[in-house]
């Protein structure tokens, strides 16, 4: 399963990969202005400091709704680098312009996902990737990791190549979830993938160590 960190900050996409286990980042609108990103031209050399920091797929989100203007924002994001995914909305023109942006050999990432339905159609449209928002469901008392198992057994019988890119992670269990019922790739908060690195009884368990050597070593 691939790790992507859904951020825009360009420090916290430093040290994810730093890691060594960082495969991509997804951003949108919102993250954008939460870094005090503002104009088409800063937002568009962002897109490209983020992708020379990582090696692998960049999302990089259109913000108009409807199909001529979706086409020609796609074209422009996918000119920046060869990173970028070209990230669009679950409606029925973002639907129009991902098959048409997939037959140019551009790729794309369909956002918004809430139902099985949907991730349907954005596979069948051509989309690289699906984004079921699995956090937002969890909040309306839906289960969100139910949504990822349902969709990852109906492309595995029809052999759809569209990934699966489990997002709105809210919490390390949405990872380790994800990776069971078959998400090929999550994006996440750096702290989130963080909080799978720690367990209180690794942290006991070394201060034992360390204090083992010390009394044989004094």
């Amino acid at each position: 399963m691939k790790f992507f960190i859904d951020t825009a900050n360009l420090a916290q996409i430093k040290e994810a990969n730093e890691l060594g286990i960082l495969d991509g980042v997804t951003t949108n609108p919102t993250l954008m202005a939460k870094e005090g990103i503002k104009g088409e031209k800063a937002v568009m050399q962002h897109y490209i400091d983020i992708c020379n920091i990582v090696d692998g797929d960049v999302s990089a989100e259109v913000i108009s709704t409807d199909f001529e203007s979706m086409i020609a924002e796609g074209e422009k994001l996918a000119g920046l680098h060869e990173n970028i995914v070209v990230k669009i909305p679950m409606i029925k023109d973002g639907i129009k312009a991902i098959k048409y942006l997939s037959s140019k050999n551009i790729r794309t990432n369909c956002t918004l996902i809430f139902s099985t339905g949907q991730a349907i159609i954005a596979a069948k449209a051509g989309a690289t990737y699906i984004s079921p928002f699995v956090g937002r469901l969890d909040d309306i008392s839906y289960d969100g990791m139910q949504l990822i198992a349902e969709i990852a057994q109906i492309f595995a019988v029809q052999g759809f190549p569209t990934q699966i890119l489990a997002a709105s992670i809210r919490n390390p269990v949405h990872i380790i979830k994800s990776a069971q019922y078959g998400a090929h790739v999550i994006t996440s908060p750096l702290s989130s993938i963080l909080a799978l690195i720690n367990h209180p009884l690794t942290d006991k368990g070394l201060a034992q160590f360390l204090a083992d050597h010390a009394k044989v070593n004094s």
